[in-house]
């Protein structure tokens, strides 16, 4: 195991020549094999960094039965020897029937406001895949707030604060309708009764590597520029669908508009672990964390829907290759 300065050396190659996301050498960091009960696969985990600098993975964990439920998992340098809780921290229970067939890729937001993680996540049932809220301080003990978006609606992240003259909680997430799969803003006073619904960001047509169905990835990072947005979209080919990372800029105070979108993809499945697996071509991510200099990024995401895996860049070098490969979304022609 090659080493520097006491850390692991990490890997570029491939589509990865642009220096964004560089994948970890020991990737997957996490596997089905390492959990302390017997499960499927281990996959789309929403991360944050505690008070005491550990990095929490709250990871999306399929039973042998194709029924998901979320599990903490810890590590001190975010890359090695996590500590797996031996029980879920948040799993389908018989009282909430709108999770009945899973809870499925939470991402993590801290409200100071309200001194609580609010986690978003897909709450699945025979209804289809709506969007739930739950609050906590410790990800031990969950206040559940219910669906706030029905089906069929995913991919959803809190911002950290209020918005505009009246105050309103603000969430990106994404509705499905036969017309395409876009990026959605809605907003709430008080984070359960949503509205105000607006298109943020279109999907593309023909043959974009984000054709037809988007979604955000991670939850949005904020920066002097705008709010970055990392998020997926799926093609279809003849031997299946592949999903890949691009990235949007949204105007900083007012999140609806945004301003500049990647034509290009920045991260695609390469590597035998994201393309082999329970969903082969797909690299999907829930979570980052930020560095203490405020810049480098670790992008958590799981591969093939088997795996978790993690890649590391720079956000300012993000937003300047953004500066230089992106496009008006008003001006797209799609």
């Amino acid at each position: 195991m090659s080493k520097e300065n006491g850390k692991k050396k990490i890997k570029n190659k491939g589509d990865e020549s642009l220096g964004l996301l560089i994948r970890y050498s020991d990737n997957p960091i996490l596997t089905a094999a390492q959990w302390p009960y017997l499960v499927n696969s281990v996959f789309n985990a929403g991360a944050t960094i505690l008070q005491d600098g550990t990095t929490l993975l709250l990871c999306r964990v399929e039973d042998r039965r194709g029924i998901s439920h979320l599990t903490v998992a810890r590590s001190k340098d975010g890359f090695t020897d996590w500590q797996i809780d031996s029980k879920p921290a948040l799993a389908p229970e018989p009282k909430y029937p709108q999770e009945v067939w899973g809870v499925e890729d939470p991402r993590i937001c801290w409200i100071p406001e309200l001194e609580k993680y609010a986690v978003t996540y897909t709450s699945y049932s025979r209804g289809g895949p709506g969007v739930s809220l739950a609050l906590t301080k410790d990800f031990k003990e969950f206040e559940r707030l219910g669906v706030v978006m029905p089906p069929d609606d995913k991919d959803a992240t809190l911002l950290p604060r209020r918005f505009g003259d009246y105050g309103t909680w603000v969430m990106i997430h994404r509705p499905s309708a036969p017309s395409g799969a876009h990026i959605w803003i809605s907003y709430s006073p008080d984070l359960r009764h949503w509205g105000s619904h607006k298109i943020v960001l279109m999907s593309r047509s023909g043959a974009w590597w984000d054709a037809n169905k988007i979604g955000l990835s991670p939850p949005l990072i904020e920066t002097p520029k705008g709010w970055l947005m990392i998020y997926h979209g799926v093609r279809h080919t003849a031997s299946g669908a592949i999903y890949r990372q691009g990235l949007a800029l949204l105007d900083l105070k007012d999140p609806s508009k945004c301003m500049i979108r990647s034509d290009e993809y920045i991260f695609s499945p390469q590597e035998d672990y994201e393309t082999q697996g329970d969903v082969a071509g797909a690299v999907f991510s829930c979570g980052y964390t930020i560095a203490p200099d405020g810049d480098t990024i670790r992008m958590y995401y799981g591969a093939a829907d088997t795996c978790i895996a993690v890649a590391t860049g720079s956000v300012k070098q993000m937003l300047a290759w953004l500066d230089k490969h992106g496009s008006d979304p008003a001006k797209g022609g799609w």
